[in-house]
């Protein structure tokens, strides 16, 4: 199974977001489901753009760990730039 860290994000919208992948190399994410809390945190780029290389990133269910909280998820939906090899965003599904 994957294992995924990521840190929480204070600053939503899209000019922290900008501001994440610019100056840090971070990924702006989002893990959301029904009945559960929407947790907004950000990713480090480059681990994350290996990892989704490999087929079973979007088939899997991956491991989160976001500070010290452990969660169960799985890739809805990857935003990638258009032309340049890049991660924009991504969002993941509860299990």
């Amino acid at each position: 199974m994957l294992v995924i860290h990521g840190l929480i994000r204070l600053n939503i919208g899209t000019s922290s977001s900008r501001q994440l992948r610019k100056r840090n190399n971070k990924i702006p994410s989002v893990v959301y489901g029904k009945d559960q809390q929407t947790i907004y945190f950000s990713l480090d780029h480059d681990i994350i753009f290996n990892m989704q290389k490999k087929p079973q990133f979007y088939t899997d269910s991956m491991m989160l760990r976001i500070d010290s909280n452990k969660y169960l998820v799985c890739v809805k939906e990857v935003q990638k730039h258009c032309f340049k090899p890049k991660l924009l965003h991504i969002d993941f599904l509860y299990k």
